[in-house]
């Protein structure tokens, strides 16, 4: 009987790591002994989690306070998180903001603020680790956070939902691109439902729909090893979308979503 090969530890660069659903899919990755480059905007939290992932495990954990929306230097950042942690397999990134869909169409600028924030920044970010992951080859992969407000418009929150579906199709590219080579890596778009985060401490929670950080952590951490371009966590959202998707738009029309 031929033993399995184990794999090394990963080296993962989280962008958006002060995130609840970031921080619990590292919890997961911590376990099994990866290295980190925690970037985010609080210094002070970054400290915090870089410790209690070195606590659970972690081979290192570092941190670096950035602001990741603005994406101009992702080159030099990227480069300089390889030379702390080691040559980068693995890409996160779990950034965004949710907005107010009546402001930002009221107020073009902070309509920008939300597509510079949740599709260009990212995607900027995602096209600076493509070199990186391709480098790591099969045991690369590039993982973003988009969401199911992305596979079809809705009155509630097109601007986000439009901002989050361009971010699954960068990463649907990529993954097309990465996959014409044998032995390639992978680009993965996670496409949350409800999750209760503090981004959405301010809307109403109850049902089934809900989920938590802890419950889809380990829907993240598999995706990094197998499957996508597109995954739903929790699963049932790819069928709840897909009866979305195919709602004539008339009776789409005289529903409040």
């Amino acid at each position: 009987m031929t033993t399995p090969v184990a794999l090394s530890p990963r080296r993962v660069v989280v962008l958006g790591a002060a995130s609840a659903i970031a921080e619990a899919t590292c919890r997961v990755l911590a376990a099994q002994g990866a290295s980190f480059a925690l970037l985010g905007r609080d210094a002070a939290r970054l400290d915090a989690i870089a410790a209690d992932l070195s606590a659970r495990g972690a081979a290192k954990a570092v941190a670096v306070a950035k602001d990741l929306a603005d994406a101009r230097d992702a080159e030099a950042v990227l480069a300089a998180c390889a030379r702390d942690i080691g040559p980068i397999d693995t890409v996160m990134i779990f950034y965004g903001v949710l907005g107010d869909q009546a402001q930002a169409e009221a107020d073009l600028a902070e309509a920008a603020r939300l597509l510079q924030v949740n599709f260009t920044s990212a995607a900027l970010w995602a096209l600076a680790a493509a070199p990186h992951v391709e480098q790591a080859g099969a045991r690369g992969v590039i993982l973003a956070v988009s969401s199911v407000a992305g596979d079809r418009g809705r009155r509630s929150n097109f601007i986000y939902g439009a901002a989050k579906g361009g971010l699954a199709l960068i990463m649907q590219g990529l993954a097309h691109k990465f996959g014409a080579k044998p032995g390639g890596p992978r680009a993965v778009a996670l496409k949350l439902g409800f999750v209760d985060t503090p981004m959405t401490a301010h809307v109403k929670k109850g049902g089934p729909l809900w989920a938590t950080p802890a419950g889809v952590a380990p829907v993240i951490a598999r995706a990094l090893e197998r499957g996508g371009p597109m995954v739903y966590a929790p699963w049932f959202w790819r069928f709840v979308m897909l009866a979305i998707r195919v709602t004539p738009q008339a009776i789409f029309n005289r529903v409040n979503l």
